[in-house]
């Protein structure tokens, strides 16, 4: 568990390195940071604009030191996101960045009674298809287990009962969540 100043650390550390990046087009240079930015982490870097979101993109399995992966990520939520054009340098002050660092990934039996909402994150995978749901999706859009279950299935590009298929392998995470909020 990080803690809440680790977590504001990270997420003033995102919104700099957007500003940075929408300025210069790198990603910001960063020296001095607490021992957890060297370990790796899965994060999601999320943005919203006026509640609404605006990018979302990261990594779900722990490949990258935190740092690494936050600077990345962070950058890709802005400009990478294929579901929405780039953000611009004037748009950030209307934008809320959100961080939510991941645990691992484990299988679990993919069954609603196996699933708790706000706690759990998804994650659906078959073959070459892989979707992802964070903790706090399910919470927003008002879902019990089996829809957010069919919801994984469905961002996987996968039919939306793909979890009772023996080739469907389901994990879950968790996510602890940090917002300008």
């Amino acid at each position: 568990m990080l803690t809440q100043e680790q977590g504001q650390f990270l997420v003033d550390l995102a919104r700099k390195n957007i500003v940075h990046f929408l300025k210069v087009g790198q990603v910001l240079p960063v020296d001095d940071v607490p021992p957890i930015c060297k370990e790796k982490r899965g994060v999601f870097v999320t943005l919203k604009k006026n509640g609404h979101l605006r990018g979302c993109i990261g990594y779900p399995e722990p490949v990258y030191p935190l740092l690494d992966a936050l600077l990345d990520s962070s950058v890709s939520a802005a400009v990478r996101d294929p579901r929405f054009p780039p953000v611009t340098s004037s748009e950030m002050d209307s934008i809320t960045v959100e961080v939510t660092v991941l645990t691992e990934p484990a299988p679990i039996q993919p069954d609603p009674s196996n699933v708790t909402i706000g706690k759990d994150g998804l994650m659906v995978e078959q073959g070459i298809f892989k979707g992802i749901l964070l903790p706090q999706v399910p919470v927003e859009w008002e879902w019990d287990s089996e829809e957010f279950l069919c919801q994984a299935c469905i961002k996987a590009g996968l039919p939306p009962d793909c979890w009772l298929d023996k080739r469907t392998t389901v994990y879950a995470f968790q996510g602890q969540i940090f917002s300008e909020e």
